[in-house]
């Protein structure tokens, strides 16, 4: 494999745009929700429903992903889907219904559903194998600062500009990373697989047939439902009803919230690498961060509000290791299903994140308004904790199967 330091910056900072953007648009609801729900009277489960159709359209794309990526490869693949999510944007700008406002979100799922998995794919194309944790960690870093733009930055637009016209300027940006991607990423050096559709069909088959996957994948899959749910919209309204923060203090707590889970991306990829050097496997670092994430949330159900800020850092600095299966599946894999493995769990983990982010805002809505015009802490209190329950069945789960797995191999 040849490759330096100037191909891999080609490699790397398309797809870190595009990623940028994807954890942008996931992200910027938490911040705009209020505008949401005065220009359209959204009750909360409009809301989530709302927020989470970039979910469902994400996730329901997933497996046809894969096997796009792994016969066309990443570059053609993102550049194509991001014309999407650059449509998207616009018709949710122009909406003026919840219809219009649900087409231009699904949209905008499907048209940045590529952007981590194409990364990652491309990655394993030409990154050392070794490498392949530290390189998903940076690139997840990427998504951490379109989180950090969704906050401070976006408040700060909205006071000179309405919500539209911050969704029309997206729009144009995503046609911008598109064109990055197509032209500017080199073409992989290797012929693509020649599969036939049955064999890729099979391949899938044999990662969902996986004793290994279902070992992994429950608790993969709802540590990430719950990091996504939360910090891609209820975040905000938590710090607004629960911790009784004004819109220019939430603003500024969801700034640092995003910059811990920068920090959380990079830490974890450079331990898990470092680590691996010494015989710790990646699957190790990711255990010990998904039980300290469920502690943290546990914390936060009953912490006084001092600990309101520090409670959330936590939350999203170790939310972060739920990154870590995807290299550890990636790694397990065949190189030529690298892409099927982690659409497989990508598709997983959307579909729930789609039901976490719709469901929290259905259990809130259960309990009447506050006085205020806000929301029951109650209602946060359940939602919040019925997924703390279920990280922890995930987790026992996980801890109650072998090992080492049957099916457990390296291959080339």
């Amino acid at each position: 494999m040849h490759w330096s330091p100037a191909k891999l910056l080609r490699v790397f900072l398309p797809f870190a745009l595009g990623y940028f953007l994807s954890y942008l648009y996931r992200t910027v609801n938490a911040v705009i929700a209020p505008d949401l729900v005065n220009d359209l009277g959204l009750a909360p489960v409009d809301l989530g429903l709302l927020t989470s159709a970039y979910f469902l359209s994400f996730a329901a794309f997933q497996l046809p992903l894969g096997l796009l990526l792994d016969r066309f490869g990443p570059r053609r693949v993102e550049a194509g889907l991001l014309l999407f999510a650059a449509l998207g944007a616009v018709l949710f700008g122009r909406a003026e219904t919840l219809g219009g406002l649900l087409l231009g979100r699904a949209l905008i799922g499907l048209g940045v559903s590529a952007c981590l998995m194409a990364a990652f794919k491309a990655f394993v194309i030409w990154v050392p194998a070794e490498r392949l944790p530290m390189a998903n960690g940076v690139q997840m870093v990427s998504g951490g600062l379109g989180a950090l733009m969704a906050t401070v930055p976006v408040e700060a637009a909205l006071q000179v500009t309405d919500w539209r016209m911050v969704f029309i300027g997206l729009g144009l940006l995503t046609l911008l990373a598109a064109a990055a991607v197509f032209f500017i990423v080199p073409e992989q050096p290797a012929a693509p697989s020649g599969e036939s559709p049955r064999q890729q069909l099979r391949g899938i088959a044999d990662i969902f047939a996986s004793r290994f996957f279902w070992r992994l994948a429950p608790w993969a899959i709802i540590a990430q439902a719950t990091y996504l749910a939360v910090l891609g919209l209820w975040s905000g309204p938590w710090l607004r009803d629960v911790a009784g923060y004004d819109r220019d203090a939430v603003a500024n707590s969801l700034f640092l919230i995003a910059l811990a889970m920068i920090v959380g991306y990079f830490s974890f990829g450079a331990l898990a690498e470092r680590l691996s050097r010494r015989g710790i496997k990646p699957l190790t670092v990711a255990v010990r961060g998904m039980s300290a994430f469920i502690l943290v949330q546990g914390l936060l159900l009953v912490a006084r509000p001092p600990l309101t800020i520090p409670l959330w850092l936590l939350f999203s600095g170790f939310g972060t290791a739920g990154i870590l299966p995807y290299a550890v599946l990636a790694q397990h894999f065949p190189a030529r299903l690298s892409g099927r493995a982690t659409t497989a769990l990508n598709l997983l983990v959307f579909v729930a994140a789609f039901v976490a982010q719709w469901g929290i805002g259905a259990i809130i809505g259960i309990w009447p308004e506050t006085p205020a015009g806000g929301y029951d802490p109650a209602g946060y209190r359940a939602a919040f904790g019925l997924l703390v329950v279920l990280q922890v069945i995930a987790a026992g789960w996980f801890m109650s199967e072998p090992r080492t797995a049957p099916d457990q191999q390296k291959h080339d």
